[in-house]
């Protein structure tokens, strides 16, 4: 209630029943507008609040995506680098005249990068005998075999497949077997 609100009943010159009543009205009236916009203001203070809450979350999702993305990019740029030490590793014949102490560290190294990876999501994929499946096998090449059972099984792997979570880095590069017609 304003001060000049106050004045009106205070100041009531003719005293008389009637203008009590059109300044009660008045009043009413004015509390009424008040009601209306202070719930107006609630509402849209409420409404803030919720946007601001929602802001939060989605921006918290953002960065949860945006570090996905860097990881896996990371992940990626280091493929090079775990495709070495498997080609190091490969021919075990040579593999095994390198000597024993350097052997083992280069291996330590590799199983703690491997690891590493691993805790973020990191899988290889592609074996052989393992069913052909076009959304993570790249066909290479086709090798004829006349047993049944291995038609459409991957016959070797050229280069290994890769994956962060659900998300494939690279697919495996195979060779898969075909029946002989």
């Amino acid at each position: 209630m304003e001060e000049n609100d106050i004045e009106l009943i205070e100041n009531d010159e003719d005293g008389s029943e009637e203008g009590f009543q059109a300044k009660l009205k008045k009043l009413k009236e004015k509390i009424a507008t008040l009601e209306k916009e202070k719930q107006e203001y609630l509402d849209g203070w409420q409404r803030a609040r919720a946007d601001y809450a929602n802001l939060l979350k989605s921006s918290e999702e953002d960065k949860k995506r945006l570090r996905s993305i860097v990881e896996e990019d990371f992940v990626h740029e280091l493929l090079p680098v775990v495709d070495s030490f498997a080609m190091a590793m490969k021919n075990k014949e040579v593999w095994e005249k390198v000597e024993p102490t350097w052997r083992t560290g280069v291996e330590y190294i590799y199983s703690q990068l491997i690891g590493t990876l691993k805790e973020k999501g990191f899988e290889s994929f592609g074996t052989e005998g393992e069913l052909f499946d076009p959304a993570v096998h790249q066909a290479v090449t086709e090798t004829e075999t006349e047993d049944e059972a291995l038609d459409h099984k991957i016959a070797s792997v050229l280069q290994q497949g890769y994956k962060l979570g659900e998300n494939i880095l690279r697919p495996a590069r195979v060779s898969v077997w075909k029946l002989k017609k």
